[in-house]
């Protein structure tokens, strides 16, 4: 069962209100749209907030400034460090020239070139490992080591998930008579920021976890009571694949009121869906939020309070080279 947000979670109501006055002059605030097919394939209103408009073209800009700007100037001054392969390494590089200090992103060998030229236009320095956790983790801990710079972690960081929070404000303050709202659901950062803020608004607000059924770490992690980690997983869906951490996981069992698994093949109908119908270039992962929207799970729960929900399109980064249509 879900409860109001009053434990001593990573962040808050104040301090979402308060990253969201700190990022307010660098972050867009980023349409909500609305679409009269999705409507009908839900059954019910749904607003999509667009995050894929967001710079760096996804909702980590959100947290990646607010941690950056979060630093001392004896920290920022050191840089910052992190190991992402996609939407985080482009957002702290961003965050961190913005603030003109050194961004150092750890990267897979085998990340996506286009990726790695979007990390590099925005400025960041990027050291290549190999395509493994262990490494990645030891990279940027010998990176730490020679040259003091600051670990800005994905998702599992409090001033991190205080940013991604800002949007549930936004959402929230253009959208009040929202009953739920849906979200993508990976290693757990926007999830929980936005039920924190969310729940601390609206306590009667449901909060709709979104997870690929080939990366159902949440899922059986909310179920079990623990973190369940992701193994292997092979979703089209790759910014859904890591598992939740120690600082998420409270968030998703306390908060999260279901997580709702789709299949790959749903997942790719609604990413072209979006694309031919509402002419938005969403990546995998923000499809895998509008599938849940208009599934045969939220279909059922026509008549269960749910009439009006919103829908996080958490971001529109795809390789154009690799479209799965």
């Amino acid at each position: 069962m879900s409860t109001t947000a009053t434990a001593p979670y990573a962040a808050n109501l104040e301090s979402i209100r308060a990253a969201h006055r700190r990022i307010g002059p660098f972050t867009h605030r980023t349409p909500v749209l609305t679409s009269a097919t999705m409507d009908a394939a839900s059954g019910r209103s749904l607003w999509f907030k667009c995050e894929l408009l967001q710079k760096t073209g996804s909702f980590k800009f959100r947290g990646a400034t607010n941690a950056v700007r979060m630093l001392s100037d004896d920290e920022a001054a050191r840089g910052v460090v992190t190991h992402s392969s996609g939407n985080h390494a482009q957002a702290l590089a961003l965050a961190a020239r913005m603030r003109g200090i050194p961004a150092h992103v750890v990267m897979p060998s085998n990340s996506a070139e286009v990726k790695k030229a979007a990390v590099r236009g925005y400025g960041g320095r990027i050291i290549e490992c190999e395509p493994t956790l262990e490494a990645r983790e030891s990279t940027a801990a010998r990176v730490i080591a020679e040259t003091g710079a600051v670990m800005i972690p994905p998702y599992n960081h409090a001033n991190v998930i205080a940013g991604q929070g800002t949007i549930a404000l936004e959402l929230l303050d253009e959208c009040p008579q929202l009953d739920a709202i849906i979200v993508p659901l990976g290693g757990g950062g926007l999830i929980s920021g936005i039920a924190l803020a969310a729940k601390a608004l609206k306590p009667s607000i449901r909060i709709i976890g979104a997870e690929p059924e080939l990366a159902g770490d949440a899922a059986a992690s909310k179920r079990e009571g623990s973190i369940q980690p992701a193994m292997k997983p092979l979703t089209i869906a790759d910014g859904l694949r890591t598992s939740l951490g120690p600082l998420t996981f409270p968030v998703v069992r306390d908060l999260v009121d279901e997580v709702v698994l789709v299949s790959e093949e749903e997942i790719l109908a609604h990413m072209r869906l979006a694309w031919e119908r509402m002419k938005l270039t969403i990546e995998p992962s923000a499809a895998v939020g509008v599938a849940v929207a208009c599934s045969a799970w939220m279909r059922a729960r026509h008549n269960a309070g749910i009439e009006d929900a919103g829908v996080v399109l958490c971001g529109g980064n795809v390789d154009l080279a690799a479209l799965p249509f």
